[in-house]
């Protein structure tokens, strides 16, 4: 519980409560106004961190969890560690299967908290041997007195954000949200949020946002899995090659696929005109946004709450960097190399 002049019992209670904050010059031509749910302001930095105590805490009320167990998860990086800076408070031992996806800097954070990681190929199915989902369930199996959080499939992913994100934004517009806009992943956060949301106003339009070499757009408007739609993308934490029952897509009115290149300059211009340092996930939900407003969904009367699930610092090797950035390809005429702006006194 905190204490008297904002004195906290520990990093643990800083978890929530995250800042809805207007954004003003990147969508000064758009019709409506828009909001951002900056999660970098929880005290790992992201989203996840909501999932990792609520799970955790629910797992140790029902005895599930003992002192001296071990926490094992598979991760694209931020779950992992808002689960290892849990771990480190809690007193557990955390085992982490990471995909090779994960920037560099995610890596390096998540052995900095303490955890035991395992670098897993990226693109390789859910079912091969090597990959993050087969490996974590491997390691459970040979780690004896651990737990397997698997948000992927894991109700109470859903019921993290549905007890803190939801009523959140509720009360942050008070009552007066009519767009949300969400990545899709796990789909923990879009469907917890969207569920307490509808419950209030059914009328809250949801719209999740998908990368293309991901599944999850297709499965929502046919409700069949076509393998065709996978091929290898850039951006961690977006869209998936199989189908997360974390994913209530009943909730979800509709997705938006975009890029990881057109995501990658969005999240850079989030910078340079909100000066909000995001991750690579906010500047595509950013983009869906850019895109959908073309499409012309929303009007004057709209309020639009786009969640933005981590900070930047998160990606200084990938889309902040500008040798990967040139490296992928995603400078041209119209999108140069920043290197410029700096220059070095001899």
């Amino acid at each position: 519980m905190a204490q008297k002049n904002q004195v906290f019992d520990n990093v643990l209670d800083l978890v929530g409560n995250t800042p809805l904050i207007k954004l003003n010059t990147i969508t000064a031509p758009f019709k409506g106004e828009f909001y951002a749910k900056v999660e970098a302001f929880n005290p790992g930095h992201s989203s996840k961190d909501r999932v990792a105590l609520y799970i955790i805490e629910q797992a140790e009320k029902k005895g599930i969890l003992k002192p001296g167990d071990t926490i094992i998860e598979t991760t694209s990086g931020n779950t992992g560690f808002s689960i290892a800076m849990v771990s480190i408070i809690k007193g557990y031992d955390c085992i982490l299967a990471v995909s090779s996806k994960s920037s560099p800097d995610k890596i390096d954070m998540l052995k900095t908290m303490g955890a035991k990681v395992y670098v897993c190929p990226a693109h390789v199915s859910a079912d091969d041997p090597r990959s993050y989902y087969e490996v974590a369930k491997r390691l459970h199996e040979e780690t004896k007195g651990s737990v397997y959080i698997n948000q992927y499939f894991n109700q109470l992913n859903i019921d993290a954000h549905y007890n803190s994100t939801g009523p959140e934004i509720w009360e942050q517009t008070e009552g007066e949200i009519t767009h949300l806009v969400a990545c899709s992943g796990t789909g923990g956060t879009i469907s917890g949020t969207a569920k307490y949301l509808k419950e209030q106003n059914p009328n809250v339009k949801v719209i999740g946002v998908d990368a293309f070499g991901s599944v999850i757009k297709k499965y929502h408007e046919t409700r069949e899995f076509d393998e065709k739609e996978i091929y290898p993308y850039r951006i961690e934490g977006l869209g998936k090659n199989l189908i997360p029952t974390a994913t209530d897509f009943d909730v979800i009115d509709s997705f938006v696929k975009v890029t990881d290149e057109e995501s990658a300059h969005t999240a850079r211009e989030i910078a340079k005109t909100e000066g909000l340092f995001v991750g690579y996930t906010s500047g595509a939900a950013m983009q869906a946004v850019k895109q959908l407003e073309e499409a012309g969904e929303f009007d004057k009367n709209s309020k639009v709450v786009i969640l933005f699930p981590d900070h930047g610092s998160r990606y200084m090797s990938k889309i902040y960097s500008d040798k990967w950035m040139t490296d992928q390809g995603f400078f041209d005429s119209q999108n140069k190399v920043a290197a410029e702006s700096i220059q070095y006194i001899k």
